[in-house]
């Protein structure tokens, strides 16, 4: 208004002190979008200071334009293949089917026993292990897979009935 009333009647802008404000291009968005596909793990700090564009753009990029978020990744203790999944299965069928002959004895004839092998490591921090991943994508698996510094055996037996008291 208070131009109107200096007479300035002007549609341009004028230029302004300061960064000028830029519209999302689609060649910065696909440049965004490549370096993740190259690292998901990246930073946005990393991406802005490849493209010298502000962290705030970069965010707004990949929230808004590419529909991406950061994702933690889910702890998945050991990875089957599927050989050793169906071998799983199997037995587990055999045990069900020994406790549908004999349901009343199967719990006082049970006795189970694992071992397995306990890595001493330093395992990936939270923080680490973020991806940026598409709206809707699963969280992406992580499996131990470096190696340990030391390690223990143990065996452990169980059964379902008590021990008399010494």
């Amino acid at each position: 208004m208070a131009q109107i009333k200096r007479g300035d009647f002007s549609t341009c802008d004028a230029p302004r002190p300061g960064r000028p404000k830029t519209v999302t291009a689609p060649e910065i968005i696909d440049q965004i979008h490549e370096i993740i596909l190259e690292d998901h793990r990246i930073s946005a700090k990393s991406i802005d200071e490849q493209l010298g564009i502000s962290r705030e753009r970069v965010g707004s990029i990949i929230h808004k334009d590419l529909d991406m978020r950061k994702l933690f990744a889910k702890w998945v203790p050991k990875y089957l293949n599927a050989d050793q999944k169906r071998q799983l299965c199997q037995s587990s069928e055999q045990i069900l089917e020994f406790f549908r002959r004999v349901p009343n004895e199967f719990l006082s004839r049970l006795v189970t026993m694992d071992e397995t092998w306990l890595y001493h490591y330093d395992p990936e921090i939270k923080q680490q292990s973020m991806e940026w991943r598409h709206s809707g994508s699963p969280h992406p698996n992580k499996f131990r897979v470096q190696k340990s510094a030391g390690k223990v055996f143990a065996s452990i037996f169980l059964r379902s009935r008590r021990c008399p008291p010494h």
